[in-house]
Formats: C-alpha cells, sequence, structure tokens
C-alpha cells in the first residue's frame, strides 16, 4: 500500500482535529470556491467526515462578479457529488450596493449565505480553507490599518457564525500544501483573478509585500507572523476575562458605570471595558472605533466637565454624578 503523500495527510489530520469535539451524529458544512486552499479541504473533509459518523455537506457562493462564475460554482458542486458529499448548495449572492469595499461587500455577503445554508441543513459546524498564509497576510494588513490587539490577532480558529461555529481547520498549513495537495489528488484549482487584481490590498500583500519579506528576512517570515496572531489571541482572551470581571464590578443601577471604578483600571482593561459597554448599548461594533472609545476615557481619566460623547447609532454618554450614564439607553 502506498504511502499518503505528506500534504494530503497533514491536512486531513488538521480536518480531523477540528472536527473533533462537535456534537455527535450532525453534518459539518464545507465552503469551497473552487481554488487550492478550499478545494484541498473538502476533499479532507469528504474522505474524515464520513470516518467519523457524520455528514459532509458543501456550499460554493457565486459572488457574480466575473464572467464564467455560475459555470464554475456549478462545476465545483458537480465534483463535490462526484466525491461523495452527501449534498451540494449552489449560492448566488448580490453584492452591488453594499456597504464598504468590494472585498468587504463580497466577504459580508458570503457569509450571510454560509449562515443561511448551515441553518437550513442544520450544519453543527462550517469549515473554510483559510491558510496561515492568509493568516500571515491578515496580521500584515491590521499593521497597515494601525489596528491594535485585535486585529493583531488576525482569524481565529473558531468563532460563532450566526449561532453555528465557523471553524478555520488550516490555518496552520500553508498555501504551498494545499497545492500540493491538489495535485497529488489530481485536482484542478480555480485560479481566482480577484488574487492578484493590484486594485485590492490583499493581493498587493500577496503578490508584492509578503514576498519581499520572505526575500529580506528568511521564509520562516510566514509562520512567525502566523504565529504572533496566536500569541496575540491568547492574551486577547486573558484581558477579556480580566475586562469581562471588571465590568460587571463598575455597573450601576440605571446602566452606567461607576467612575471610581473604571478609574482603577489599568487602561488596556479600562479601554476593553468601554468598548464591551458601548455595544451593549447598542454601538455598532463595526462602526465603533478606538476614537469612541478614547472619548469615553477621556470622560474618567481627563474629566473637565465636557458634555456628552457621542457613539455611533445616535448613542450619547454623559458623565455625571460619579457615574457615566446613557442617556438614551436602547
Amino acid at each position: 500500500m502506498a504511502a499518503l503523500a505528506p500534504p494530503v495527510a497533514a491536512i486531513r489530520v488538521a480536518v480531523r482535529r477540528a472536527l473533533t469535539g462537535l456534537p455527535a451524529g450532525g453534518p459539518v458544512l464545507v465552503a469551497c470556491s473552487g481554488g487550492a486552499d478550499s478545494l484541498a479541504l473538502a476533499a479532507a473533509a469528504a474522505f474524515v467526515a464520513p470516518r467519523l459518523g457524520r455528514a459532509a455537506l458543501l456550499v460554493t457562493v457565486d459572488h457574480d462578479l466575473q464572467v464564467g462564475s455560475a459555470e464554475r460554482a456549478e462545476a465545483v458542486a458537480a465534483w463535490a457529488a462526484d466525491v461523495g458529499f452527501a449534498s451540494t448548495t449552489v449560492v448566488r449572492v448580490d453584492v452591488a450596493g453594499r456597504p464598504g469595499g468590494p472585498e468587504a461587500a463580497a466577504r459580508e455577503a458570503r457569509y450571510e449565505a454560509l449562515t443561511e445554508v448551515a441553518r437550513q441543513q442544520n450544519a453543527v459546524a462550517v469549515l473554510t480553507g483559510h491558510t496561515r498564509d492568509d493568516q500571515a497576510e491578515t496580521v500584515l494588513l491590521a499593521l497597515a490599518r494601525g489596528a491594535g490587539p485585535r486585529g493583531l490577532a488576525g482569524m481565529p480558529a473558531r468563532r460563532d457564525l450566526g449561532g453555528v461555529p465557523l471553524l478555520r481547520p488550516l490555518l496552520e498549513i500553508g498555501r504551498e500544501q494545499t497545492r500540493a495537495a491538489c495535485a497529488v489528488l489530481g485536482l484542478s484549482p480555480w485560479q481566482d483573478p480577484h488574487n492578484t487584481d493590484p486594485s485590492y490590498a490583499r493581493s498587493r500583500v500577496r503578490a508584492d509585500l509578503l514576498p519581499a519579506l520572505v526575500r529580506a528576512l528568511g521564509p520562516g517570515v510566514v509562520d512567525n507572523l502566523a504565529r504572533t496572531a496566536g500569541l496575540v489571541a491568547a492574551d486577547n482572551a486573558a484581558l477579556d476575562e480580566v475586562a469581562a470581571a471588571a465590568l460587571a464590578a463598575a455597573r450601576c443601577p440605571d446602566a452606567g458605570l461607576s467612575v471610581p471604578a473604571l478609574a482603577g483600571l489599568a487602561p488596556a482593561v479600562r479601554g476593553r471595558v468601554l468598548h464591551s459597554w458601548a455595544r451593549e448599548l447598542g454601538a455598532s461594533p463595526g462602526a465603533l472605533s478606538h476614537r469612541h472609545v478614547n472619548a469615553l476615557d477621556a470622560l474618567v481619566t481627563d474629566w473637565h466637565g465636557q458634555g456628552p460623547t457621542d457613539l455611533p447609532g445616535g448613542l450619547r454618554v454623559l458623565r455625571r454624578g460619579g457615574r457615566l450614564s446613557p442617556l438614551n439607553p436602547g
């Protein structure tokens, strides 16, 4: 019996590890665009999931942004049916008119579609093919934006997607491994032209910045950037626990927060407390920025009688009587 090719074995092990501990019996939904990363993931899931006693389902999202996208989606679905997926779903989404740039709009539409299909099919998890290289690119983009620890933590291996776990089994797998696995398995990945379009920031990082860093600092830079994301994510989790306890201790009966309790916190913890509280009041996570949190912090640490602080969504917070209080709690 021939030995299993190392890239194929590594990806199957990663998928098996991700599926371990999920609720018994329920199917898993694999998102597959037809690119090398998601194709290698899908092939591994089709092999691993049935051996763990669960069905593997596949969904491919047609963003309708390129000529031939519908045919490509149907080809992915046909391949999935041939290799043993219990069901395949093609979803066409409308990206036009959504807020943000084209990348953000496509991502929002895609995740909405994945959430809906997962609910319809009672999936216990959704799997996506983000790799270690994607993680490194995410960290570089976060650095360029001046993001804080949450941005530098990159993509989590697991997060909630509309009540369904979103799993990224390949965050410790390199892109070269997914391409090699596809070659071994005789798969022909789709080459998304958006991945080489210089109008997209991620494409510029992928084509120019990351290769330049590898040339200047050595091939280990991709691993190191991805490892940094994991280390920062662990620190974030610890700080989030501290901040949750601090928020509970600072609460006042009128939905406000105690200024003395906030003033005694370390700045990193206080910022997280104020950020969480602002979200509780109804501020949109996407619109809530460090500028808003800094303005709230000034009500605590730089108080000189200033008026209310404005938050996204028409919310306002005022300091009065030794507490921060929402003027219009949601």
